[in-house]
């Protein structure tokens, strides 16, 4: 998949699910029932054991049908493994130019972590795809999103932490391209308890207040 049909694609659809699990059965569950969902992007954090793994067996299962990125990703050398594992985005919760880079190089789209205003245009100006405001919970959540966008309209955000089924059209509404939802989303609990039908219904959920919220 073209770098731009990703960036498409994440916009489309509005919603990142953010999977972090204790094991590689979890997050591919996790992964099964998002999927199901209606929502095929996924997020495979760094914090997963054998992430690079995982990766590459949602890659090989799903192909072009589901847009799998990298998560947690710190460093040009870990966002290198996970791209030849077949991650077609890449995510990190902080700026590193480095990465950037990397990623610029191989043509995959990369949202490096930033807050302040300086941080966010640092990481535009090196080529960043999107920008994910972490933690925006701690900064106000979807009123900092607003206040960034009224200077930098032209930046497309993915607000991170605070995202849940009451604010989440709150984000969109703010100026978000997308929202990356963990837990509230990826519900490992639920997961564990054979009960994988409620993150379904939750991806479902937010899938549709993005749709509503845009409308």
């Amino acid at each position: 998949m073209k770098s731009s049909e990703v960036v498409r694609k994440i916009i489309e659809i509005g919603v990142v699910p953010v999977v972090r699990a204790n094991s590689p059965e979890e997050a591919l569950e996790a992964v099964d029932a998002i999927k199901a969902g209606g929502v095929p992007i996924l997020e495979i954090t760094m914090t997963v054991p054998g992430a690079v793994k995982v990766i590459e067996k949602v890659a090989d299962k799903f192909g072009s049908d589901v847009v799998v990125g990298a998560g947690t990703v710190l460093d040009p050398e870990t966002a290198r493994a996970c791209i030849l594992a077949g991650a077609t985005f890449v995510v990190s919760p902080a700026l590193n130019l480095g990465t950037i880079e990397l990623c610029k190089r191989y043509s995959v789209p990369i949202c490096p972590g930033a807050l302040t205003p300086t941080e966010v245009v640092t990481a535009w100006q090196a080529g960043a795809d999107f920008v994910k405001v972490f933690p925006c919970s701690a900064m106000g959540g979807s009123s900092y999103i607003k206040g960034l966008k009224a200077p930098l309209p032209q930046v497309e955000l993915i607000p991170t932490g605070g995202v849940n089924l009451n604010t989440a059209a709150d984000f969109i509404k703010a100026g978000s391209s997308a929202l990356g939802i963990g837990a509230d989303l990826v519900d490992l609990k639920a997961i564990r308890a054979g009960e994988a039908h409620i993150v379904t219904e939750r991806a479902q959920q937010f899938a549709q207040i993005v749709r509503d919220a845009r409308a």
